[in-house]
């Protein structure tokens, strides 16, 4: 099985013309090797140096920083990792070496008003394991570096004497697999501060469910299991939640890892969350006929009899959700019902004069009232289709 090997969404968005800046506008940001990474062999699938990018805060927030892991998929067998090997998810060789920021990232106060003074940070994903594994496989003619966990530690340790070791506030975050990979790394990340520094963490898109498809068959569970078993990854799992499961590598879905992170925590998800409706809930094996073709492309395509079964994994991420938003006094939600997959980093979704709202307040500003305390936030939106405000950004 090879589910999502090269999965990444590329937004190549048309946004309204208020918000349309040139070419020279848009904040390019270079991309920085990690060259003490080989000494602990913390490479990529195919041995090239992990890398991030750093655009420096000035002012207020100078001492502040925010980290943004890269999304993009996960590979489970010997066949998608040497795939992924050779393209921008599995080597830095054939990463853009320009990163535009936007959302989170910008450094426009209009455009993202909480953090744009940051010290902001893109963790680049070339591991294929949302940055957790720790394995290596060889053979006579190829070697295929699994070292996720050690690319985190590599490129931690590099931006430590940069002034992260001296960060006031922090927020680690990220987008799809890089959402996820904050559920695994939020109390890490907090170890590696200041006792004082206000540290929390923010998972956009990363609440993957352990959720049987339309079949009724476990196609992520055992995907997952498949790939925590290639990557090593079950020793860098929570201990406190595998010791708790009958099956360790279910603590690679958030559902069971959440209630072992003390660190604050805050999740940003469609409850339609494009991904999981494409490839958890509807994967091409359980659909070999093509009958949800049209509801994947156009949610207004779906039948009444589609329809009930979204609002059915809706339900079910909220009830996987409840138990942390019921009893978690730190921890904030904003749980939209936009046909959509990463909302952070597209400007168009995260602060604008037309970005999706739950009772008239938008991402940007949920996520900053919720890490400055001004507000306890925890919003839940209502059923499709009764969101306007929602773009349905399907690729």
């Amino acid at each position: 099985m090879n589910l999502a090997v090269a999965f990444a969404f590329v937004f190549l968005t048309t946004v309204a013309p208020w918000r349309v800046r040139s070419q020279e506008q848009r904040l390019l940001v270079n991309m920085t090797l990690v060259p003490n990474a080989r000494a602990s062999r913390a490479l990529c699938l195919d041995g090239s140096l992990p890398a991030y990018h750093l655009h420096r805060g000035f002012g207020a927030g100078q001492d502040n920083w925010l980290l943004q892991f890269e999304g993009g998929g996960w590979c489970n067998d010997l066949t998608s990792c040497l795939e992924r090997a050779k393209t921008r998810r599995g080597s830095t060789r054939y990463m853009t070496k320009w990163e535009v920021f936007s959302g989170i990232l910008s450094n426009n106060a209009t455009l993202n008003p909480d953090f744009y003074n940051w010290n902001r940070v893109k963790l680049r994903y070339c591991d294929g394991a949302s940055f957790t594994g720790d394995a290596v496989f060889s053979n006579r003619t190829t070697t295929l570096y699994f070292k996720g966990q050690k690319i985190w530690e590599a490129i931690i340790r590099d931006l430590l004497p940069q002034g992260l070791g001296k960060a006031r506030k922090a927020l680690l975050s990220g987008c799809s697999a890089g959402g996820l990979a904050t559920f695994h790394h939020c109390d890490d990340f907090a170890k590696y501060l200041p006792k004082n520094a206000s540290v929390k963490c923010l998972s956009d898109a990363g609440f993957f469910l352990d959720e049987r498809d339309i079949s009724l068959n476990h196609t992520m569970r055992y995907f997952v299991k498949s790939l925590v078993q290639l990557q090593g990854i079950e020793q860098n799992l929570n201990r406190n939640c595998t010791r708790a499961l009958y099956f360790p590598d279910l603590c690679f879905f958030p559902q069971y890892a959440l209630r072992y992170i003390s660190t604050p925590y805050f999740i940003l998800n469609s409850a339609y969350d494009v991904y999981q409706f494409h490839h958890i809930l509807v994967p091409p094996s359980a659909d070999m006929h093509g009958h949800w073709n049209r509801c994947k492309l156009n949610p207004a395509e779906c039948t009444p009899a589609q329809i009930n079964t979204l609002q059915g994994f809706r339900l079910h991420m909220l009830a996987a959700l409840r138990p942390f938003y019921m009893n978690s006094r730190i921890g904030g939600m904003f749980i939209n019902s936009c046909f959509a997959h990463c909302q952070s980093e597209l400007q168009e979704t995260w602060f604008g004069a037309d970005s999706p709202t739950i009772n008239e307040k938008t991402i940007a500003e949920a996520v900053g009232d919720w890490y400055f305390s001004r507000d306890r936030t925890k919003k839940i939106d209502c059923a499709y289709p009764c969101d306007a405000t929602c773009h349905n950004l399907i690729p």
